[in-house]
């Protein structure tokens, strides 16, 4: 999966602690912590005919990562919101956008990084682009990466952080292995995510993810568990062993950037048929309804 430059977003507006200014224009102080130390949260939203899904379960994880960070200065809710309201007016967007939301500690007096050299007040910055999800519907191959998730001791994956090395060095191994993604486990040899997606598998029509003790707590899994828990499918969290993931009858990864997409090949091997799945079609055609009638409506 490379993404491909949409010419639609060659004269993007974008927003910085609220200025509004083109693409080419904009500017971060090389004094912000997440220049200088990656010390940045951050959100992918998207935008459904006028509307943000799930916005609220989005910043509640946000302002939950920044309060583990012990930011200082935080714009409130109403301020984000506002701002990327303004963001997508001065673009013109109603629909298929996604939004990336990043809050950083904000500025320093010099470098370094001990985070009592910050001024208080924290830095937002508001990305929104045409974008489709991102994802084949035809069905992603992955490799399981050498790299491995740090357990919570090491980086607590709660905080939902601009810290993204592990998934960059996992997707340079996909990129390398000429699949979509790289699928990573964590510290014990159990099941994690994949460099950018949460994982669920089918087996014996039951559905079946990681736990999240070296993933985020992602707000597309928790939707896919919602839907499984109303349409009466069964459905668990627990530890996944790679066995049983070349075992599964079915795969499919879930985020807001890529909805729910067909996993049909794992290190070279087919999972279930090597088609996308009776389940996972199910549960894709309910998360396309859900989205097609939920979330909070940002623009007029």
């Amino acid at each position: 999966m490379h993404q491909q430059f949409n010419p639609k977003n060659k004269d993007l507006i974008v927003n910085i602690n609220g200025e509004l200014v083109h693409r080419d224009r904009a500017g971060v102080s090389p004094f912000d912590s997440a220049v200088q130390n990656g010390d940045g949260v951050w959100e992918g939203l998207r935008l459904y005919d006028r509307r943000i899904f799930k916005l609220s379960e989005h910043l509640v994880r946000l302002y939950q990562s920044a309060r583990m960070l012990q930011y200082e200065g935080l714009p409130d809710r109403q301020k984000l919101v506002d701002e990327i309201k303004r963001t997508l007016a001065a673009n013109d967007m109603t629909d298929g956008v996604h939004i990336r939301l990043t809050v950083s500690r904000g500025l320093k007096y010099t470098s370094g990084l001990d985070p009592r050299i910050n001024q208080k007040g924290c830095s937002f910055f508001i990305l929104a682009e045409h974008k489709p999800p991102v994802y084949s519907k035809a069905g992603l191959r992955l490799i399981t990466a050498t790299v491995r998730r740090p357990p919570e001791n090491v980086l607590d994956q709660k905080i939902h952080s601009c810290n993204q090395l592990t998934s960059i060095l996992a997707k340079l191994e996909a990129n390398a292995a000429d699949v979509d993604d790289a699928l990573l486990l964590d510290t014990r040899g159990f099941l994690a995510e994949t460099n950018a997606t949460h994982v669920f598998i089918v087996k014996n029509k039951r559905v079946e993810t990681s736990t999240c003790i070296a993933c985020p707590q992602g707000i597309t899994r928790a939707t896919v568990i919602a839907l499984c828990i109303q349409n009466g499918i069964d459905h668990s969290e627990r530890n996944i062993t790679p066995a049983e993931l070349y075992a599964a009858d079915e795969m499919f990864c879930t985020g807001t950037m890529g909805e729910l997409a067909a996993v049909v090949e794992l290190d070279g091997r087919p999972i279930g048929s090597g088609r996308i799945g009776p389940m996972t079609r199910r549960l894709s055609d309910c998360y396309a309804k859900l989205t097609a009638t939920n979330g909070e409506i940002v623009v007029d």
